[in-house]
């Protein structure tokens, strides 16, 4: 699979100066965790999921997590675990070379990853593996250890993606504790985690907050306290930290507004053709203030993002492309750094690049341009955007 696979070959070649390579579920971790882009998620009921998988792999969706959790009933756990099975085990009966997503399975305690494991059998080979929720230094370990063992049980490479919802991490009194916790914990499974989730929807409810379609996660005090507590203990850029995604957007149907519209017309009136009809079409569905946190997150040091709607995706995937002037930067900062370092004003003329301080951002862009590709010079996010955008 790639990114940008759905949309034609000349599209993608009058879209991209370097197109996205290729990946599978047996690539390079650093690859597939920058590969995630906008995770989907699915309730393990859905009678039709393997039907909505092939769908939503059409369109352009390259991973998504299926839900034995939050996202059904407590009395529906065993249904759907039957369901999530049957379903594997109909999309392994496809053609070997049948393209599907990194597929994930949210469970809700340990023992179910083994038992999963065991029953899927065959449609393991499936799985990139298992997310964690509400993960702490207590429940960590647990969780860890039976994936180890699922692991050893089926001969396969699963990953886990820990997903930090908890209280304790709320809560100021023992956030760090729980974090530095969290950090030795997964320093033990290292090869293992493939990424970390951030679960703001919990969070949130341990105040009794939820936060509006007109304000982004990074608008609520407390939630952008414990993201950048977050990146700062598990994101480093020294080799200890992880790829960490950004927080879920909860709102797809129209709603009325309080704010005026966050999405400049430049961008939309500037592409070629012009495409202010795009800009209305985002306004409407709400996706302008989804627009803004997925370009807070990246400032943040957030990549990738949790997705409960199909309509989220393009939007994720568009704002992943490297721009060109990116690109041009991270190349100019990494051949200055292997020259030994110093200043240098950027080819855009509009900024310093220093070789040192900016060599793990270079590094980070570069990687990103492999995965999601690099756009051309003239090419803005409104055409991507529009290009990717399912009719």
């Amino acid at each position: 699979m790639r990114h940008f696979g759905h949309l034609s070959d000349d599209v993608r070649s009058r879209l991209f100066l370097k197109q996205p390579v290729a990946f599978d579920r047996e690539s390079d971790a650093a690859v597939l965790s920058t590969a995630l882009g906008a995770t989907l998620y699915s309730p393990a009921t859905r009678p039709g999921l393997a039907q909505d998988i092939r769908k939503q792999s059409a369109r352009g969706v390259v991973s998504m997590v299926l839900c034995l959790e939050d996202a059904i009933a407590d009395h529906e756990v065993p249904a759907a675990e039957a369901n999530l099975v049957a379903q594997l085990g109909e999309l392994a009966a496809d053609a070997p070379g049948t393209e599907l997503p990194l597929l994930f399975v949210r469970v809700r305690a340990a023992e179910q990853i083994t038992d999963l494991a065991v029953r899927l059998g065959p449609a393991i080979r499936l799985l990139t593996g298992f997310v964690l929720p509400k993960f702490t230094e207590e429940s960590g370990g647990v969780f860890l250890e039976a994936l180890t063992a699922a692991e050893e049980r089926t001969g396969r490479r699963l990953f886990a993606m820990p997903v930090l919802e908890s209280p304790e991490l709320a809560h100021l009194e023992s956030r760090r504790d729980q974090l530095f916790g969290i950090a030795r914990v997964l320093d033990k499974h290292r090869g293992r985690i493939l990424a970390v989730r951030l679960g703001v929807t919990d969070l949130c409810s341990a105040y009794g907050l939820r936060r509006s379609p007109d304000l982004t996660a990074y608008d609520v005090a407390l939630v952008a306290g414990v993201i950048g507590d977050v990146v700062n203990v598990l994101g480093r850029a020294d080799g200890t930290g992880y790829t960490v995604t950004g927080p879920v957007w909860e709102y797809f149907p129209v709603q009325e507004r309080m704010f005026k519209p966050q999405l400049r017309r430049t961008p939309f009136a500037e592409a070629s053709p012009p495409a202010d009809g795009l800009r209305q079409r985002i306004i409407a569905h709400d996706l302008d203030g989804l627009i803004r946190e997925i370009e807070l997150d990246r400032a943040n040091g957030l990549l990738g993002k949790t997705c409960i709607h199909p309509s989220h995706v393009p939007a994720v995937h568009a704002l992943s492309v490297v721009t060109h002037e990116e690109y041009s930067d991270a190349q100019d900062i990494l051949q200055q750094h292997q020259d030994g370092g110093g200043v240098l004003r950027s080819s855009y003329t509009n900024k310093m690049n220093e070789a040192k301080p900016h060599r793990a951002w270079a590094e980070r862009v570069l990687l990103r341009a492999e995965v999601f590709g690099v756009a051309r010079e003239d090419v803005s996010f409104a055409e991507l955007l529009s290009a990717c955008l399912c009719p």
